[in-house]
């Protein structure tokens, strides 16, 4: 199944012995991942710059065809929303591998694990004492008339104080350095491809692979198991762990399954579970068994419709109930969207600095609150200038780029802001980063960014690696599969 970008396996969209990076353009106004002047390669990627400009045309053509080809196998898919035909698409591969070295690897880290443990601290404060409202740290009325509270969630004690035991943040790099675009804290998903894309390219380019003394990440299932397992009610030494999925409609339902297989455990749909006396039991052929922890990949509007919405059939009814008492974890916790609102993330520094008393070690991007009034002025004065986005949508839906959109598109989407202006931020447009990525006339820069993903247990752990999202087409800044986007292996060197 060949993408759009495919290259013919003879070479025949390139020109005849033309090296993969003769024609690379260095772009001064965004930080290159690879290139850090016209032909020269930072120290970390000289080796593999100067292997790959060294193969013939049909060789690095056969490397791509042979990445698609592992992901078409594969059936690695992902659907796109509003599309009539609701078609399974297999997600575009760029079998180019950004690479970082070990000193960005450390800041990205510590800053991750610094940022989980606040967004953690913020959670428990709000469904507790809600300190950081009281002191006027964060608007209360932010919090409280956020849609992803849950006042169901107040005073629920949950286990090690751990409502996101599954992160997935979005970071992107400048010339200023990295930032984080977003925080994914209800039911993150992408890492499937993180680990597809490595097997893909660990087989294409072998060699190169060993010689850099790549990190490996193909033990996070192993991690996320503990870490769920870590998560049991007390007392339970042997938890039946299960991943709960909206069903095979869902866009995500590859990862599910994936997840599922990975980590060894039963991937189950709500109908698959019953609540009785309190205690959560899945049905088997051999009859009910109890599920102590249960990975949710469903919103928490739907996981339970005596809690939440009575019209759910995808959830359990009585889960939450029995959730409240204790005999079951649900991870990630009903009720943590409030930490990843678009409004609330930019308090998110603050949060740092008041629940650990550090400053934040990864920078936000800024960004103006339309439920402030100097925040819509701005906004609407500056709409030709800024990204515009809903505050409660991820995947790059609701979302105006300002100067990529026509004026009319603009005062169309004014109307709508100013109808409901807390339902909407504004940031300004980025310099993302670009990497190298393969095209049938050689290598061309594109955008990037980057989704790792941060497990929370008894202890934080990360694998080094991340879902690295690339945009296909030429000065596109959308990266979102959901809008045309593709992925990227990352290479995490050490020292």
């Amino acid at each position: 199944m060949p993408s759009r970008r495919q290259s013919r396996p003879d070479g025949a969209g390139e020109a005849a012995g033309k090296s993969l990076f003769a024609g690379y353009e260095t772009l001064p106004k965004f930080y290159d991942e690879m290139f850090e002047a016209p032909g020269v390669p930072r120290p970390h990627c000289r080796e593999l710059c100067d292997a790959l400009d060294g193969m013939r045309p049909a060789e690095i053509a056969a490397m791509q065809e042979y990445a698609e080809r592992s992901f078409l196998h594969q059936g690695i898919t992902f659907a796109v929303h509003g599309e009539d035909d609701a078609q399974e698409r297999i997600i575009p591969i760029d079998f180019l591998p950004r690479l970082l070295d070990a000193a960005d690897w450390d800041l990205i880290e510590r800053g991750l694990r610094q940022r989980l443990d606040a967004l953690n601290r913020f959670l428990g404060d709000v469904y507790g004492q809600a300190h950081i409202l009281s002191d006027g740290v964060v608007p209360t009325a932010l919090v409280r008339g956020c849609p992803q509270y849950r006042i169901e969630m107040q005073g629920l004690r949950v286990p090690h104080g751990v409502y996101v035991a599954v992160c997935g943040t979005d970071i992107v790099r400048t010339n200023d350095g990295f930032a984080v675009l977003e925080d994914n804290l209800r039911v993150p998903s992408g890492v499937s491809y993180m680990l597809a894309n490595r097997r893909a390219l660990k087989r294409s380019l072998r060699n190169l692979f060993r010689r850099h003394r790549v990190r490996r990440i193909d033990h996070y299932g192993v991690l996320l198991r503990r870490t769920l397992e870590e998560l049991a009610p007390s007392g339970v030494t042997d938890p039946c762990i299960v991943l709960l999925t909206p069903g095979v409609y869902n866009s995500a339902f590859y990862e599910h399954m994936f997840l599922a297989q990975e980590m060894g455990v039963e991937l189950v749909q709500g109908s698959d579970l019953v609540v009785h006396n309190g205690f959560v039991y899945m049905r088997t052929t051999e009859g009910l068994r109890r599920v102590d922890v249960i990975y949710r990949r469903v919103d928490d509007d739907f996981i339970d419709p005596l809690a939440f919405r009575p019209d759910s059939l995808l959830g359990t009814p009585g889960l939450f109930h029995a959730y409240r008492l204790g005999n079951v974890t649900i991870a990630n916790a009903p009720g943590t969207g409030v930490a990843d609102d678009k409004s609330v993330y930019a308090y998110v520094p603050e949060m740092i600095r008041y629940y650990l008393a550090e400053e934040p070690l990864l920078a936000n991007v800024e960004t103006h609150l339309c439920r402030d009034p100097d925040g819509l002025t701005y906004t609407l004065d500056n709409l030709d200038k800024l990204v515009v986005k809903m505050v409660g949508e991820s995947g790059g839906y609701g979302m105006l780029v300002g100067p990529h959109a026509t004026p009319e598109e603009r005062a169309a989407y004014a109307v709508e802001l100013r109808k409901n202006p807390a339902n909407y931020v504004s940031q300004p447009v980025l310099d993302l980063s670009v990497a190298p990525s393969h095209t049938d006339d050689g290598a061309a820069p594109r955008h990037v960014d980057l989704r790792p993903f941060i497990l929370r247990g008894r202890e934080t752990r990360l694998v080094p690696g991340a879902f690295c999202r690339v945009a296909l087409v030429e000065g596109s800044l959308v990266v979102n599969s959901s809008q045309g986007g593709g992925g990227k292996d990352l290479w995490v060197l050490s020292d």
